[in-house]
């Protein structure tokens, strides 16, 4: 293999490797530049609602379910490298229309609109297309690193991205910012290119494949298999609680908390720095611990630092520090958590199943996030804000359970879920 890791086993003398982590870094950096930019040339340029903001968002995530209803097997039985480049392309493209109309001064909410639901979905395309292909470019002993320094760029992303974005739209305009987001994607294409590893077969084609029994084999692939089946179950109803939060954080910190908004956001902000550490030690906890009890550590750890959230509530001056302890804290550990279970998953499949199997896991989460926090508004009504909180983090203990009572316990390399499954 061109792109073969050298002597020092250290996955930055893979080549191939090198040149991937390359067109990630960058183009991370640029999606969060265009996901705060968007909101404003809606806001500032458009006068947009308040309602046709929360459709614009909501248009830029819907993709990720359908794509993950219906493309799963496509992207099995495509070629994964010349996908990711198309992807990088029509993202460039699509996004370089948007300055083109505002120079122009043609640019519309519904042009707004289709560009962000369009670049979703081809985003949604891309993340698991590249999930499917990190097994193909490097070895199963080597996919915790392979993912750690992905995760690790994507968190330092979330740290520079909004503030890039800020400076970026202060000094230029938000849609040169997305002309920068655009250049990023064009980057990314170029070093894909570059990657001189192809994949070693072709993919099986079968005669006909009906979109159903694509959804299907995704989901059998994870059933039968005692590490994943586990994942999934706990990734379900993590998601559902994980909706809780995400629908009443904001509400939580300004209404009952009554933080100021630049407070919360440098608080949120801070969870890029936590999600930094988690990724650098994402490794050394599989190693000391085993990758599954450091994956059942790991969720362990976010569960309790998590309480510091509705603990806060009556806290006083104290509220602030107890958010961004959980932050650093819960942040890291959640982090390592997510790289350690794509890994296994990553592992344990076969790679002609690794998109259908990542888009069965992209639809459960696509499915129980809003379901979550649909849930969550009316039962702050009738509990609180914070009892909603509490209640999150009790249900958060149910897929803690599913993990530690399950095979994945006795988990100890990442070796051992491809051969003991």
């Amino acid at each position: 293999m061109n792109g073969a890791i050298g002597p020092s086993g250290s996955l930055w003398a893979h080549r191939d490797f090198r040149r991937l982590w390359a067109a990630q870094a960058v183009s991370a950096v640029g999606s969060r530049v265009s996901r705060t930019a968007m909101p404003v040339v809606a806001i500032s340029l458009l006068n947009a609602s308040a309602t046709s903001v929360s459709i614009l968002s909501a248009l830029a995530m819907a993709p990720g379910v359908v794509i993950a209803l219906f493309a799963g097997g496509l992207i099995d039985r495509a070629r994964k490298r010349p996908l990711l480049i198309a992807m990088d392309i029509v993202r460039a493209v699509l996004l370089l229309t948007l300055p083109a109309a505002a120079i122009f001064d043609v640019l519309t909410m519904t042009q707004l609109v289709v560009v962000a639901t369009l670049t979703g979905a081809a985003t949604a395309v891309f993340v698991i297309a590249e999930s499917a292909y990190l097994p193909r470019l490097i070895g199963a002993g080597q996919l915790v690193d392979g993912n750690t320094k992905l995760q690790t760029s994507e968190a330092v992303a979330e740290i520079a991205g909004p503030s890039l974005a800020g400076i970026l739209i202060h000094a230029v305009t938000a849609p040169v910012a997305i002309f920068v987001d655009a250049l990023s994607f064009v980057w990314s294409a170029w070093w894909m290119r570059q990657i001189e590893s192809g994949e070693d077969t072709a993919p099986s084609v079968a005669a006909e494949h009906h979109p159903l029994s694509d959804i299907f084999e995704g989901w059998r692939a994870c059933r039968q298999n005692p590490f994943v089946l586990p994942l999934l179950l706990a990734q379900g109803i993590f998601g559902l609680f994980g909706g809780f939060f995400a629908a009443i954080y904001m509400i939580y910190a300004l209404r009952t908390l009554e933080l100021d908004v630049a407070t919360v956001g440098i608080v949120i902000g801070v969870g890029g720095l936590g999600a930094l550490w988690g990724a650098v030690a994402a490794m050394p906890l599989s190693r000391a611990l085993g990758v599954g009890r450091a994956v059942v550590l790991s969720l362990t750890c976010w569960v309790i630092a998590t309480t510091l959230i509705p603990a806060a509530e009556g806290r006083g001056d104290l509220a602030v520090p107890f958010l961004v302890a959980q932050q650093l804290i819960g942040d890291g550990f959640l982090t390592a958590f997510l790289i350690l279970a794509v890994s296994i998953r990553q592992t344990a499949l076969h790679e002609d199943v690794q998109a259908r199997a990542g888009a069965t896991f992209q639809l459960v989460e696509g499915l129980t996030l809003p379901t979550g926090a649909l849930i969550a508004g009316p039962l702050a009504d009738a509990v609180g804000t914070g009892g909603v909180l509490w209640i999150a983090i009790a249900g958060a203990c149910v897929p803690l359970l599913i993990l530690a009572l399950s095979r994945l316990w006795t988990l100890q390399t990442l070796e051992d879920a491809r051969i003991l499954a």
